[in-house]
């Protein structure tokens, strides 16, 4: 009889800032890239299933916020000067089409931009992650 082998999973950690940036970006554990990042719609696990990283020790805090508002307002001003530049639109409907764009892109870039700012605190061990930083463990500095 054979006996099972024993695998212990090994991450594939990132090999550059820009790549632990796209795995949170894309709501994927930026260390190992193997599991979801967020539990809820803004609330990250609390650890990953596969590589064990706590992700309890960020501090994302106000950021993500700022970066998805930066970002939006980059986008809608050009919107807005081509809807108020055209007067065939009512003014209730240009309202109405740039506060649903603004919105939209809003809730869209919510969480990608925490994931990204997870992923860099993580990647730069800025916070909690000072202890054992993500290029340190990727051999990168």
């Amino acid at each position: 009889m054979i006996a099972p082998a024993i695998t212990a999973f090994l991450p594939d950690l990132p090999h550059s800032v820009m790549a632990a940036l796209r795995r949170g970006f894309m709501g994927r554990c930026p260390r190992c890239n193997g599991a979801r990042l967020f539990a809820k719609f803004l609330k990250p696990v609390d650890r990953c299933p596969l590589c064990s990283q706590d992700w309890t020790l960020h501090a994302a805090d106000d950021f993500p916020p700022y970066v998805a508002i930066i970002v939006t307002g980059h986008v809608m001003a050009p919107i807005m000067i081509l809807l108020g530049s055209a007067t065939a639109i009512p003014t209730w409907l240009t309202v109405l089409i740039a506060v649903t764009i603004a919105v939209t892109m809003l809730m869209s870039l919510l969480q990608p931009a925490k994931g990204a700012i997870i992923a860099l605190q993580w990647w730069m061990g800025m916070q909690g992650f000072a202890a054992r930083p993500g290029k340190v463990e990727a051999g990168v500095e």
